[in-house]
């Protein structure tokens, strides 16, 4: 039996304003953890997308 990972990204604007992305990618559960931390941090505009890791947002 195959199985398939699927992986996600994250991107997020950081308490200062500037628009970040992981350099890494992440199974669905770790990414959702990574997006509490984020938010706990003040972090805003925190997405969890399936696929590669997606390039920040420009600001």
């Amino acid at each position: 039996m195959t199985i398939k990972m699927r992986t996600f990204g994250l991107t997020w604007t950081d308490p200062d304003g500037i628009p970040r992305a992981a350099a890494v990618t992440y199974d669905k559960a770790s990414g959702e953890e990574r997006k509490a931390d984020l938010e706990a941090a003040d972090c805003t505009d925190v997405e969890v997308k399936s696929g590669r890791p997606p390039l920040p947002k420009a600001h």
